[in-house]
């Protein structure tokens, strides 16, 4: 159904997808499960060498199929040293530095402040580069607190289609994202659309040319987002897509949060009870099927557009001058901001509400999708300031 796919290429990677099927999405993740490490560690058993983050003294996990050494040399992501910062209190951008210019410096910052508290722990979270046993290489994909309960994406992406399917409602995954950071998957239900003429008065698609005031309406949807490595919690959050270009408009005032907080773990290989875990996915089946329910109803989407519309019609004077004023006042800058005008005046729709639908077509266009949402996300704090600009 999409013309995202003509526009906007998918990208597949060994760790990460844009714009991705459900099936690609579902095999990369299950080829994480076969590598992934999960380590409760004091900071005595960690150092840094060269700039890479060593384990040692940590006993194997023996399973079935074999052994798995977790002491090793496991390269540290852009995310591990957030983490690493975070928990030790160096400044990110200090440390940012000292990894790009003075290796030796960021072995002996990092490795003073870990023996100031020698019995701290921590939970290291890594894929080991052999997935079948072996293990003492790989990479470390976040360094976080004892106390973070883990939802994968894997288990979590079961959980969530489950949950679809017992609501008994026509939906479908139209899109997947997957980064270092986060996992997001978009559901639409065509069976729940909505006419906007108001809205779409004079709009013209970006993609395709077409107006729409000859396709008018808005289908209900949803995003699940999800981190395995603390950057945020897993939502569900409501979408709203326009048919006529694809644009979607997330909703976050009504984002349906569960957070990744838990008690301590023990020291350790992390292996959580299939009593524990299954609790976990229960609940977030029971959230998707609520979501569902809630999120693809057309009261809820008609309610939705219609308060839109009180702010959307407002005219905007001066194109170049709002978006700037914009664009600033929610720290949009370079080439986003380009092309958020180029697009708010392509779309010929000078109002308000053409400055959010420029705003949710740059973020289809964006490589990268952290930051592709988080632009998606910022479209109706966009028409807001634009209306008020107006007042």
């Amino acid at each position: 159904m999409n013309q995202i796919a003509q526009r906007t290429a998918t990208r597949i990677t060994a760790d990460g997808a844009r714009n991705a099927s459900l099936k690609d999405l579902a095999s990369i993740l299950e080829s994480q499960q076969e590598r992934k490490l999960d380590v409760i560690a004091p900071a005595s058993r960690l150092t840094v060498r060269d700039g890479n983050l060593v384990i040692q003294g940590v006993e194997p996990l023996i399973q079935s199929d074999g052994v798995v050494t977790v002491d090793g040399t496991y390269r540290p992501t852009d995310v591990a040293d957030d983490g690493i910062a975070d928990k030790l209190k160096i400044p990110g951008q200090y440390l940012r530095r000292m990894r790009a210019e003075h290796l030796s410096l960021f072995d002996l910052n990092v490795n003073g402040w870990l023996e100031r508290e020698p019995e701290r722990r921590f939970l290291v979270r890594a894929l080991r580069s052999d997935a079948h046993g072996g293990g003492g290489e790989g990479v470390a994909r976040a360094l976080l607190s004892d106390s973070y309960r883990l939802i994968d994406n894997f288990d979590l992406l079961l959980a969530a289609l489950d949950g679809i399917r017992q609501s008994g409602h026509a939906a479908e995954v139209t899109g997947c994202d997957l980064t270092d950071r986060r996992m997001y998957v978009r559901v639409e239900s065509d069976e729940v659309a909505v006419q906007a003429r108001e809205l779409l008065k004079g709009y013209r698609s970006p993609y395709t040319g077409q107006r729409g005031d000859e396709l008018p309406m808005v289908s209900a949807g949803f995003v699940i987002r999800n981190s395995e490595v603390g950057a945020g919690a897993f939502t569900i959050t409501p979408r709203a897509v326009v048919q006529v270009c694809t644009n979607g408009l997330t909703m976050t005032e009504d984002v349906m949060r569960e957070v990744h907080l838990g008690g301590k773990q023990e020291q350790g290989v992390v292996q959580w009870s299939g009593a524990t875990q299954s609790k976990v996915l229960e609940l977030i089946t029971a959230k998707t099927a609520d979501a569902v329910r809630t999120f693809l109803s057309r009261d809820y989407v008609e309610n939705k557009l219609r308060k839109i519309e009180e702010t959307a019609g407002r005219p905007v004077a001066n194109p170049t001058h709002a978006i700037e004023q914009v664009t600033r006042k929610l720290s949009i800058t370079g080439p986003t901001k380009d092309r958020i005008l180029a697009h708010f005046i392509h779309g010929g729709q000078i109002t308000a509400g053409g400055v959010m639908q420029a705003v949710t077509a740059a973020a289809q266009q964006i490589p990268n999708a952290d930051t592709a949402h988080d632009l998606e996300a910022l479209a109706l704090p966009a028409m807001h300031a634009a209306a008020a600009l107006t007042a």
